[in-house]
């Protein structure tokens, strides 16, 4: 083991990243590669939280937010329905309030088409990002390039659905729309009952989305990262950079990058980060040797949720639920997954299941949080990216490496700052 002098440690300070979530994992591999020292932390490991549970599509279209023009309206009958995508656990609703408010006010056309315009840089490419991270890596393997298909009762539903194709195609996206039994030449598994269906090329999914980030975080160990399990309660900025205040004592680094997703808040906002931010939770269940399977990741645009061809069977992926970061997980949530898996599939069996619950971190206005923090020179944020974490995660780690390396990053980060809500 060799020892580095302090003349080469103050040239070339550690860089800490916390959270080994594909945020942190794909900021760590960029930074390493670009030769910077770098320390990636987390309390369980990578890949523990929500990198590990989500549809797995590299959803390049995804720039449509929860929020759009009549969610006041719609809202009501989503929560009370039992077919209804959105849930709440009512002791959490005060709770909520506070986040709710800016959350719905976000709703209006001329914001949702700003937070479109900010979120396509982001996901446009994701699939090449992902690719040209993974180069040389065994993550590469879980990686495949497909369509990504919606589908829909009929041409008049999807017609009813033009506000989000229209600012799809606004921001550069191109599709293909199905009817009949061309759905079915397609995409063979999707039920006759479902008249309509959009194409969209150039997309992908992840077959292993946990151990996909494992086997990235290993590629970044290999080349150089050091990883370190303990958790951050506090940092401090220092003139030399900053302290990590951690669970097994403090860590000194010349930089900080926060990527720990819904749990950020805490760190960020004593950094000067003032976006409120709360957890969506989200839910799969994966099923085991499915009788059929999509060969492509597959919307149900009415049931907000998909279904994606996995190593180890079918996930079946969607549902919002406002509850916290503290309460179990829901069983209605589940059953609506797997009620709509057999609607979506014809005469659909499986072997088994796993059930799963996660932290989608949900940002107000939709839009993640990237860049340096306001009052603190030498802190970092890379988190809040609601649905397209999986999606947009090289993409944001990249951003972040470069704003760290002192390197100008390709696309104006304005909208993404901290303190926007100022």
């Amino acid at each position: 083991m060799t020892t580095e002098t302090p003349s080469q440690e103050q040239s070339n300070p550690t860089i800490a990243i916390i959270g080994a979530g594909i945020v942190g994992v794909s900021c760590a591999l960029h930074l390493v590669r670009l030769g910077k020292r770098v320390m990636l932390i987390d309390r369980a490991g990578p890949a523990e939280g929500t990198s590990h549970g989500n549809a797995g599509v590299l959803a390049c279209c995804s720039v449509v937010p929860v929020t759009t023009p009549g969610i006041l309206r719609r809202a009501p009958k989503m929560l009370f329905s039992s077919d209804g995508p959105l849930f709440m656990k009512w002791r959490y609703f005060p709770k909520l309030l506070k986040f709710l408010v800016p959350y719905l006010k976000a709703s209006k056309a001329e914001t949702v088409d700003h937070v479109a315009r900010h979120l396509t840089p982001l996901v446009a490419d994701s699939v090449d990002e992902h690719f040209n991270l993974s180069e040389g890596s065994p993550a590469r393997k879980w990686l495949n390039r497909s369509p990504y298909m919606f589908v829909y009762a009929d041409r008049a539903a999807y017609e009813a659905d033009s506000f989000t194709w229209d600012l799809r195609k606004k921001n550069g996206f191109k599709w293909q729309v199905l009817e009949g039994d061309a759905i079915r030449k397609r995409e063979p598994s999707v039920a006759s009952h479902y008249g309509c269906a959009v194409i969209l090329e150039d997309h992908g999914f992840v077959s292993n989305p946990g151990q996909y980030v494992k086997d990235l975080a290993a590629t970044a160990v290999a080349e150089g990262v050091e990883l370190r399990i303990t958790g951050v309660n506090a940092i401090v900025q220092n003139p030399q950079g900053v302290t990590l205040k951690t669970e097994d004592g403090e860590i000194e680094a010349g930089a900080v990058v926060i990527a720990t997703g819904a749990w950020s808040a805490s760190l960020a906002k004593a950094h000067g980060a003032n976006v409120p931010l709360e957890s969506e939770r989200g839910y799969h269940v994966v099923l085991a040797e499915p009788s059929m399977q999509p060969t492509m990741p597959v919307m149900d645009a009415k049931g907000k949720f998909v279904a994606t061809p996995m190593a180890d069977g079918l996930r079946v992926a969607g549902v919002v639920e406002f509850g916290g970061l503290d309460a179990p997980p829901s069983q209605a949530p589940f059953d609506l997954l797997l009620r709509g898996i057999s609607n979506l599939i014809p005469n659909f069996t499986y072997k088994s299941k796993v059930t799963w619950m996660g932290h989608r971190p949900a940002t107000a206005d939709s839009l993640p949080v990237i860049g340096r923090s306001p009052v603190s020179k030498n802190v970092y944020f890379g988190y809040g990216h609601h649905h397209i974490g999986l999606t947009a995660g090289p993409k944001t780690g990249r951003l972040l490496a470069e704003m760290v390396a002192g390197l100008q990053p390709n696309i104006d980060l304005h909208a993404y700052r901290a303190d926007r809500y100022s």
